[in-house]
């Protein structure tokens, strides 16, 4: 990874993540710059990373050659004409928030800045997040390397070719940790009412859920359709309870569900 001075704005928990991903790989700390309003979460972040911190964004800006945008998209607005007041020229913007797209982020900036807008989700937390990352053409190589590099300390990366495409990664990777839990609530329920534990119940279907995520990951030349088709005996009970699925229309849910999820993305978008 490009070393580059890089400052943070906002020290929030994918900022975290970000930057103990940075420096546990070697990044320098003395490279990266965090400014936030909460004196406490960049006192937590300099005391386990070792990094420069301050409350004023400002002055973080000023120190940087890339400057990652991790607020809430309410307050980007508000974030960015204040940034204004520093000299931008040359940097790379990478922004977190979520709905705010490219040309609306560089109005919020002032200038046809060198954007990316990302994408990343809850499992970030752990270094297993899924981000999706988009840019314009003036943003060059190096940076879009760049980038991936930085988003690739919480994850993998998947670059879209339209802006669009970012809704999709929303239904896709975005949101779909909540389905999956949902599904495991249901499930643990269900297996509660058939007599086990809470506890119990949970482990039943946690651990189901890891091995299972375990197997797609370690089988990329199989197709999801053949990994279920292998645990699927014909006239057994997992066939009875696919069947079932199908009878009842998941499919049909899923997509309902994940277009659900483009729209409001949609929505969003305009909101800011």
């Amino acid at each position: 990874m490009q070393h580059r001075k890089i400052a943070f704005i906002g020290a929030g928990n994918m900022t975290r993540s970000i930057i103990g991903g940075m420096v546990k790989s070697g990044y320098p700390a003395n490279l990266i710059f965090a400014s936030n309003p909460s004196l406490p979460k960049l006192e937590a972040l300099k005391q386990e990373c070792g990094i420069h911190i301050t409350q004023d964004n400002l002055d973080a800006i000023r120190q940087a050659e890339v400057v990652v945008l991790a607020v809430k998209p309410q307050l980007m607005e508000q974030v960015c004409q204040h940034l204004q007041q520093a000299d931008m020229s040359g940097k790379l913007f990478v922004s977190i928030a979520a709905g705010i797209k490219v040309a609306r982020l560089q109005q919020m900036l002032g200038g046809q800045y060198s954007v990316v807008r990302t994408m990343p989700n809850t499992p970030s937390a752990l270094a297993l997040g899924m981000t999706g990352l988009y840019a314009d053409s003036q943003v060059g190589e190096q940076d879009r390397d760049f980038a991936t590099a930085l988003m690739g300390q919480i994850g993998e990366t998947l670059w879209v070719a339209e802006e669009e495409m970012i809704n999709g990664v929303i239904a896709s990777a975005g949101s779909s940790p909540a389905y999956f839990f949902l599904f495991l609530e249901a499930m643990q329920e269900e297996a509660i009412k058939m007599g086990f534990e809470r506890t119990d119940a949970r482990l039943l279907v946690q651990q189901a859920m890891l091995g299972s995520a375990q197997m797609v990951c370690q089988n990329p030349q199989l197709e999801l359709a053949e990994l279920r088709a292998q645990v699927t005996s014909k006239g057994g009970t997992t066939a009875k309870a696919v069947e079932h699925f199908e009878q009842q229309g998941l499919r049909q849910l899923v997509s309902g569900a994940m277009g659900a999820a483009v729209t409001r993305a949609k929505q969003m978008s305009e909101e800011f």
